[in-house]
């Protein structure tokens, strides 16, 4: 006997209307919540002006832009990826790479660990007078902009008139320039970047760390466990998922070696381990009203930086822990 097939079971199925009742408990909840999507709104409307909108504007990368004729006025570059080809044979290319990639990496692993330690002592410190104190003064230097802080710098590292090269200089040692050497000055970024965010930084993990339930405290108080087994088996898995994403975030913008700061501290003197893709596109794009340059070199972060965070999100559910 031939068996019959039930096409019936096989065809595409229509989709099934949202019920009404539904529509309006989703429309009553809207509504319940007002409040809170109104403050939203504003923030909303900024992304999408602002981060959407000018989505657009990528198309210069593929033409000759002429500002007075505007995008879409401008002819198309021949061939058309001439720009991605001037930048890829550019002779700086791999030094500009390198550098930004090993300042990311520097700000990466040497930034996340302070904060967290930070957080870990504001949270186990028991003198509220003392904590509090400790907390406002690491909040501080996140306000302070990149030119106070570079004037702070020169005031204590200075090869000719800071007070550290002085205090070298009395014990008999030589000034080191650690503002104007190629051997100093990624330490030097690493180090002020920390300086200036560590406090700011252990605002996120402070609150992941307040939100862990305390019982799980008490009752490792209970069994004798001491600080560090708390710290160590409680607090930082608490934290973990937060600590995941932070990371998942840094690393997108891994290409963002941090223009302003850079742009503050460098000079002629130390291009070689201090020049980054932005600083060179600012001084041979912008500068040089080439801003199809400027724009290629853009959409060639955001496509690195969108693959970055896809692996590091896959690579990070293996722990537990995404974005989605």
């Amino acid at each position: 006997m031939k068996q019959h097939v039930n096409l019936q079971a096989h065809s595409p199925q229509p989709a099934k209307p949202v019920p009404r009742g539904q529509v309006r408990r989703i429309s009553a909840e809207i509504w319940k919540m007002k409040a809170l999507y109104l403050m939203l709104l504003p923030c909303l409307i900024w992304y999408f002006i602002f981060k959407y909108l000018p989505m657009y504007g990528v198309v210069i990368s593929f033409k000759d832009y002429n500002f007075t004729e505007g995008i879409f006025g401008s002819s198309w570059a021949d061939p058309w990826y001439k720009h991605f080809k001037m930048f890829f044979e550019s002779p700086y290319f791999t030094q500009l790479l390198s550098n930004t990639l090993l300042i990311s990496l520097y700000k990466l692993l040497f930034g996340v660990f302070p904060s967290i330690i930070l957080a870990i002592v504001f949270f186990e410190c028991r003198v509220s007078w003392l904590k509090r104190w400790v907390q406002t003064l690491s909040y501080m230097p996140h306000f302070l902009s990149w030119i106070v802080i570079y004037g702070i710098s020169i005031a204590f590292l200075s090869e000719t008139t800071g007070l550290v090269n002085r205090w070298i200089t009395e014990m008999g040692g030589s000034a080191i320039p650690f503002l104007n050497g190629t051997e100093w000055f990624r330490s030097i970024l690493v180090s002020t970047e920390i300086w200036k965010d560590l406090g700011w930084g252990a605002i996120i993990y402070l609150a992941a760390i307040s939100s862990i339930d305390p019982t799980l405290f008490e009752a490792a108080k209970v069994d004798g466990a001491s600080r560090l087994r708390m710290i160590w088996h409680i607090t930082l898995p608490g934290i973990r998922n937060v600590i995941v994403l932070l990371l998942i975030l840094r690393i997108g913008s891994i290409l963002d070696a941090g223009f302003e700061q850079v742009f503050v501290f460098y000079h002629p003197r130390v291009y070689e381990v201090g020049d980054i893709i932005d600083t060179w596109v600012y001084r041979t794009g912008l500068e040089q009203m080439n801003f199809s340059l400027g724009a290629t070199v853009g959409l060639f972060k955001s496509v690195i930086g969108f693959a970055l965070v896809l692996g590091a999100n896959k690579l990070a559910k293996r722990w537990g822990g995404s974005i989605w």
